[in-house]
């Protein structure tokens, strides 16, 4: 048995990139709250998305980049509805 232990591995440019993506995707759900949701929200729900399928080391941020693309999906299109706003 060895004492030396290998280093755990590096993250990737590619899982960098992706937890950028993830976290832009949730900024532009929450932005889609307030501006014209059927502009914004196409374009998060396709980051969260690549975010996804692009690493697997974060898969959790990429969930949660999914999951707030479908509730404020949702919020964002009733609160639209409901005070009459434009949706796109």
């Amino acid at each position: 048995m060895s004492a030396y232990e290998p280093a755990s591995p590096r993250w990737s440019a590619a899982d960098t990139v992706a937890g950028f993506l993830a976290t832009l995707s949730i900024l532009a759900s929450l932005l889609a709250l307030a501006y014209r949701p059927v502009r914004v929200l196409p374009f998060a729900v396709v980051l969260a998305l690549i975010a996804s399928r692009m690493s697997a080391r974060n898969e959790r941020l990429a969930g949660w980049a999914v999951a707030a693309a479908v509730v404020c999906w949702t919020l964002g299109m009733t609160i639209a509805v409901v005070t009459e706003s434009p949706l796109y």
